[in-house]
């Protein structure tokens, strides 16, 4: 019975703790709302008393302290999107010389890497020997017969012998002529000329070898008189980059900028990278080279007479986009807010096609945290 009254005065004293406890937490609930309306009173107390005040004597309330701001006087000006891609030089005319025939060992060679060649010029020679001995041995047998057909016609003027045999003896001389000229053109076929003028860009065959015109082992003739650029561009820029679009090529090796034109535009989408050629042709200048990195910017819009603004200064609210810009009412700068739609971006500049005009000043910057009606002043 000890042991049952012990615990239940213990439960008892807990019980009387937690409601003790809670109680406190109450009333400091209560006082704290308390504070909170007094603030209120007072706050509302202070404003209603400031607006008497100042009704009595406008000198009595501080005056308001401008923020400090740049400012910009727009203007129109000629606006381009460019779309920004990597491509290469490329030439219209790479040539690897191959022989008219299958090829054969190498005799001669007539050029080496670097060397200028013009078209038909002379750049190798392969070994001609075999056909050489061909043809004595052809030249041999027409000799042997033009006798043979000559004694026939004789005998046939005499009205010896057939026709067939007079036939078939002329028959022999024309295929001995005809041997003869296809050896002479298979003896043609051992010089290997150029195809196009241009410069031996590389020349990867030696004497004794076998030439048969595979790329790994040959020469090779570019033509950089005629040169383009060219690149791949995104799928869905397919409507805005066509045939004679602006372009402009940077070549930062040796920092130089060429503007041309678009010259070619693929109707073919590469599945892999969903993108679609282009290229444009170069001006002739030596420092270029086929292969060689370029950035290529695509214009893709432009438009002639344009309010631009930096990005920077566009901010957003509930109601949509707008900027901050200065006007004077009653002799006083103050920052106004205007709504605006915007257009292109390209680089830091963004289009705005309607809610500015030229003429209207743009706060440029210290616009963070200034409100529509601000009294605003600029660093003289």
């Amino acid at each position: 019975m000890n042991r049952v009254a012990a615990g239940t005065l213990i439960l008892l004293a807990f019980a009387c703790g937690s409601g003790s406890a809670k109680s406190e937490l109450d009333k400091k609930k209560e006082e704290l709302e308390k504070v909170k309306s007094q603030q209120a009173n007072l706050t509302e107390k202070q404003a209603a008393l400031e607006k008497e005040i100042l009704a009595l004597d406008p000198s009595a309330v501080p005056a308001e302290k401008p923020k400090l701001v740049s400012l910009s006087k727009l203007s129109t000006s000629p606006f381009s999107h460019f779309i920004d891609l990597q491509g290469k030089i490329d030439a219209e005319n790479i040539s690897f010389v191959t022989p008219r025939g299958i090829g054969g060992q190498v005799k001669s060679i007539y050029v080496k890497t670097g060397d200028a060649v013009q078209k038909g010029q002379l750049l190798l020679k392969l070994e001609d020997a075999v056909i050489r001995q061909q043809i004595v041995t052809a030249k041999t047998q027409l000799e042997f017969a033009k006798n043979l057909h000559q004694r026939q016609k004789n005998l046939w003027d005499q009205n010896i012998g057939t026709e067939v045999q007079l036939i078939t003896a002329k028959n022999n001389v024309d295929q001995a002529e005809r041997q003869i000229i296809i050896l002479n053109e298979q003896l043609a076929m051992t010089n290997v000329y150029a195809e196009i003028s241009g410069v031996a860009d590389e020349v990867n065959i030696k004497v004794g070898e076998t030439f048969t015109g595979a790329p790994t082992s040959g020469i090779r003739i570019v033509n950089t008189s005629n040169l383009k650029v060219v690149a791949q561009v995104p799928e869905n820029y397919i409507d805005r980059v066509k045939v004679g679009s602006a372009v402009v090529v940077t070549l930062p090796d040796i920092a130089k900028t060429i503007t041309t034109k678009i010259t070619v535009s693929g109707k073919l989408i590469d599945p892999n990278s969903r993108s679609f050629y282009i290229e444009a042709k170069m001006p002739a200048d030596k420092s270029f080279r086929p292969n060689q990195i370029a950035n290529v910017r695509i214009q893709d819009y432009t438009a002639k007479e344009a309010i631009s603004i930096p990005m920077n200064t566009l901010q957003n609210d509930e109601k949509g986009k707008f900027v901050l810009v200065a006007t004077t009412e009653d002799g006083k700068l103050k920052a106004r807010k205007r709504v605006v739609k915007v257009g292109e971006l390209y680089a830091d500049k963004l289009e705005i096609l309607d809610g500015l005009q030229a003429g209207d000043t743009l706060i440029t910057d210290g616009f963070q945290g200034v409100y529509d009606g601000q009294l605003i002043s600029t660093q003289q």
